[in-house]
């Protein structure tokens, strides 16, 4: 199932320059996104190649790994600077953790140091949340902040899929919750205990979502990431 975009001949990242941090993970396929809706895509390994892009994408992936290579390359500090200063961002998967400020359950390396985030968005984010590889599931979601992709049947839903994805156990003042996942779309729903779980939110130009949205077409996701660069949303 795949959602198009609202506007697939305005080509609106046109312009924009548009960084997929290319350390691991799954980089190749936002690319393809930011490029598709015109923008120019920059894969991101080098402190250098932060300069002169319009935002960022931080793909799924491991966020383990994720952390350790930003730091062997460089890129964890120009990174953190960056949020802090207003570059938007958005986190896919493993990007929402390492966008969060608190993760419940850091991964600790063989000191028992916990894993590091670059941080940006007042969220607590629990990771592998949905389970394992093997209770991966997709599901349609209501999602806010689309309403410039409605139709005369009003807003379609989001075609998610969750794979080891986080959720957000807690959101902080001035971020707005986008999408939640009910119980009985999880793919073993006796783990929620009942309780809707927060996949999407947003605060200023950071955006993340538990889900990825670049395996499955669905392409509003980076659409308002792009009008979120542009101020139109």
């Amino acid at each position: 199932m795949t959602n198009p975009s609202s506007t697939p001949e305005s080509r609106v990242g046109s312009g924009l320059r548009i960084g997929v941090l290319a350390l691991q993970g799954d980089f190749r396929e936002h690319l393809h996104a930011v490029e598709d809706a015109g923008a120019t895509g920059v894969g991101v390994r080098r402190p250098a190649e932060l300069d002169g892009l319009d935002g960022l994408i931080i793909p799924g992936g491991e966020s383990t790994t994720i952390d350790k290579l930003s730091r062997a390359f460089g890129l964890r500090d120009p990174l953190r600077r960056g949020i802090r200063d207003g570059l938007p961002v958005y986190g896919s998967c493993a990007g929402m953790i390492l966008l969060a400020d608190q993760i419940t359950d850091p991964a600790r390396d063989l000191d028992g140091n916990p894993q590091q985030t670059f941080g940006g968005l007042d969220i607590t984010v629990r990771r592998n949340a949905f389970g394992r590889q093997r209770e991966s599931f997709e599901t349609d979601l209501d999602f806010k902040g689309l309403d410039f992709s409605a139709t005369g049947n009003g807003v379609a839903p989001v075609h998610a899929v969750f794979i080891r994805g986080p959720w957000v156990e807690r959101v902080g003042d001035g971020v707005e919750v986008l999408a939640e996942v009910e119980p009985s779309k999880a793919s073993h729903p006796e783990a929620l205990a009942g309780t809707a779980r927060i996949v999407a939110v947003r605060s200023g130009k950071l955006l993340a979502t538990s889900f990825h949205p670049e395996v499955t077409g669905e392409k509003r996701v980076h659409e308002l990431f792009i009008r979120m660069i542009r101020g139109e949303a």
